[in-house]
């Protein structure tokens, strides 16, 4: 068989081979001043950067060499495939070999040895912890770690380690990790948490200078703002939870349908939609495909996901916060994560504007207080000395009796404008839960005589009974309680009358009888200190119809104070008060009144 003139030619060229072990086991034809006699695989790989190389020979003693050669060959295969970075690196930072994803991250289309490795990334900024992180490796023989930020907006954490050899260059180890989703995952968070501080960070000027409207508007276009700017959401609503109709009202929408925003919502688990779900059961809501989520109710007719999260504070539900997207599986755990977050920090915004309201309102109902206590005491006397003289002149004197009727009549709508202004001045909604007690709003409107020498008693009454709305007025003795009852007029008559059973003129018993010949039935109760009843009026009291539970003791209690006026309240409900007409008295309770000999409190008590 004949051979070409270059088969010949190639055949006859001396061969240049490695040699692992007794290089006597080579064939007979072979050059021996071509071989290379190494004992190691690891030395036949730094061998094989020759290029005039033609094979590796492994003496038939050394075939355990031939598993640890194909070892590192296996070995170069992963390292060129992993999914991370991985470089080698002489002491001038220069690249010896990359792996492919290296060179993918570079963008370099051809070799990348021997390029400067901070070039292969377009130079990019180092971020730290170590800011040389291969000098430092390289002066320190230990490992040392940084993070890199490219112009392409990429993070890449890269780990160096020095490799040694002995008798060769120093050499180090770089591997690169993409760290982008997590840096940028990080500074969104730090955003949010951010965005969470600003949403209620109001200057003491602006919270003197904004009305509460306002304050509620800043909220809602910072809310608006970060969940548009920063998270990227496009169809929101948030709604608040009334806690006590379960009524989801709407606070905020953005992108959503008028008739969707106008929708009536409770915080129920069924017939609510997503929003009612998470209200009723305080957990956020992924849905992914809302035609096949049987709960979602669409804000937006294009929509085809949503989240929603609650707004939770002190482990109670103040309300939900819903985004929407037209695209189906539009969000992912890290959206509902940042959600959430952001659901919590406008549950502190809003607790934050609530607090001001409230403080404001408590405010406002403080300085009314003061004025209302202020002015209480001068307008009773006002009224007294007003009855006192509308007595004289009743039957003489028309046109005198209807001017002094004014003055009374002025001098209580003084009182009555101070609680008006109050209340405007103090919304329901601005005042917590709990402070308006339901329980307390028979009281409300209710008019209340309280009879006693004593002004701090008296003071006391306004106190704690105009707190709940009631009309409180005074007087020192039983003829100032008579004539005020009587010429109560349009104000119609007191539904309760509490009187002390020691009065200046006359005793608490005989008062309640002289106050019989006024009205049908006597709202009366009797008051006394430390128990002390010399004269037996409230025995008495009570056998002319005084309630058994008509009786206080001085200091007042309030629960006591308010049971007490809620019985008689109830007595009433069941037997109006009336008005006698003149001249209707029987007599008898006028007889008796008189007729008291026994009665210290009576004028014509022998102990006075």
């Amino acid at each position: 068989m004949n051979r070409s003139p270059q088969a010949t030619q190639a055949t006859s060229k001396p061969r240049k081979l490695i040699c692992v072990g007794d290089p006597q086991t080579l064939p007979g034809d072979i050059d021996r001043d071509q071989v290379i006699v190494v004992d190691t695989s690891v030395a036949v790989v730094d061998e094989l950067n020759e290029p005039s190389i033609d094979g590796v020979w492994i003496a038939r003693d050394q075939l355990p060499q031939l598993s640890e050669l194909r070892g590192i060959a296996q070995s170069g295969l992963m390292l060129r495939d992993m999914p991370e970075g991985v470089a080698l690196l002489d002491s001038d930072i220069r690249v010896l070999w990359g792996n492919r994803r290296l060179i993918e991250w570079s963008g370099q289309t051809g070799s990348i040895s021997g390029m400067n490795f901070y070039q292969l990334l377009s130079n990019p900024e180092i971020m730290g912890p170590d800011f040389c992180p291969f000098h430092t490796a390289l002066a320190t023989g230990e490992e040392s770690n940084s993070t890199l930020h490219t112009a392409q907006n990429r993070y890449y954490q890269v780990h160096a380690a020095p490799l040694v050899q002995p008798h060769h260059e120093r050499q180090l180890i770089v591997t690169v990790s993409d760290i982008t989703e997590e840096i940028l995952q990080q500074q969104k968070l730090e955003a949010i948490h951010k965005a969470g501080r600003e949403l209620a960070d109001l200057r003491p000027t602006e919270i003197f200078m904004m009305e509460v409207d306002e304050r509620i508007d800043l909220l809602k276009e910072n809310i608006r703002h970060y969940l548009s700017d920063l998270l990227n959401f496009e169809v929101i609503e948030i709604r608040l939870l009334e806690h006590a109709t379960g009524n989801l009202v709407p606070l905020l929408s953005v992108g959503i349908d008028q008739d969707a925003a106008d929708r009536q919502l409770f915080a129920h688990p069924q017939g609510n939609g997503v929003t009612g779900y998470v209200a009723a059961s305080g957990t956020p809501y992924v849905c992914q495909d809302v035609e096949n989520d049987p709960l979602f109710i669409p804000g937006v007719v294009s929509s085809r996901s949503s989240i929603t999260a609650p707004l939770i504070l002190h482990d109670q539900v103040l309300g939900t916060i819903n985004v929407e997207s037209p695209e189906s599986n539009a969000f992912s755990d890290s959206d509902l994560q940042f959600l959430e977050i952001f659901a919590r920090d406008v549950a502190f915004a809003l607790n934050t504007l609530e607090l001001l309201v409230a403080q404001k309102a408590n405010t406002a109902q403080q300085s009314c207080d003061a004025i209302h206590s202020a002015v209480a005491m001068p307008v009773d006397e006002i009224l007294n000395d007003a009855v006192n003289v509308m007595e004289g002149y009743i039957g003489h004197s028309p046109e005198v009796v209807e001017r002094l009727q004014r003055i009374l009549q002025n001098a209580r709508d003084i009182k009555q404008t101070i609680q008006q202004v109050g209340q405007k001045m103090t919304p329901l909604e601005a005042v917590p839960v709990g402070i308006q007690s339901p329980q307390h709003s028979s009281l409300r409107g209710r008019r209340i005589l309280v009879v006693d020498e004593d002004g701090p008693v008296r003071e006391d009454a306004h106190r704690l009974l105009e707190r709940y709305g009631c009309i409180v007025e005074t007087a020192h003795k039983g003829d100032e309680a008579l004539w005020m009852v009587r010429n109560s007029g349009g104000a119609g008559l007191y539904d309760v009358i509490i009187s002390d059973i020691r009065l200046p003129d006359y005793s608490g018993y005989q008062l309640m009888l002289r106050l019989g010949d006024l009205m049908n039935r006597v709202p009366m109760v009797l008051m006394t200190g430390f128990g002390y009843d010399p004269g037996h009026s409230i025995v008495k009291a009570r056998q002319h119809g005084l309630h058994p539970k008509c009786v206080l003791f001085k200091p007042f209690r309030l629960d006591q104070l308010v049971d007490v006026i809620k019985t008689i309240l109830e007595l009433n409900d069941a037997d109006p008060i009336v008005a006698k007409k003149p001249g209707q008295s029987d007599g008898v309770a006028a007889a008796d009144a008189d007729a008291n000999p026994d009665d210290p409190a009576s004028p014509d008590s022998s102990d006075e």
